[in-house]
């Protein structure tokens, strides 16, 4: 079993102990992604670039990622497929010979 499959394992185990599924439709499990990376930009606010509680950002990741690990398992989605369609995706939109040490979009490239 790969490794996110173990965690969503792990997260869903944590939930359902708790009697919590009835809390997680897709609009509130979408909600709580925003919301928790809200969370996670207020750790750079007011700070340099690279400025930041590592232990704070630990824990709003794990956040982040805990809640888009549950949506993504409601909707019956592979993360990492999905993750490696978005990569091939992006391949297209932002070929090297193009792209390379720009931070344009791929409609500017």
């Amino acid at each position: 079993m790969s490794d996110i499959k173990d965690i969503t394992a792990a997260l869903l185990k944590f939930r359902d102990e708790r009697d919590w599924q009835q809390f997680h439709n897709s609009k509130d499990l979408a909600l709580a992604v925003s919301i928790e990376a809200s969370e996670l930009l207020e750790l750079f606010l007011w700070k340099g670039n690279e400025e930041v509680d590592r232990d704070r950002l630990k824990a709003e990741l794990a956040d982040v990622l805990s809640y888009c690990l549950l949506l993504a398992e409601k909707h019956g989605l592979d993360v990492a497929e999905i993750i490696k369609e978005k990569i091939e995706a992006n391949n297209s939109k932002y070929p090297i010979s193009k792209a390379k040490g720009s931070a344009k979009k791929y409609t500017d490239l």
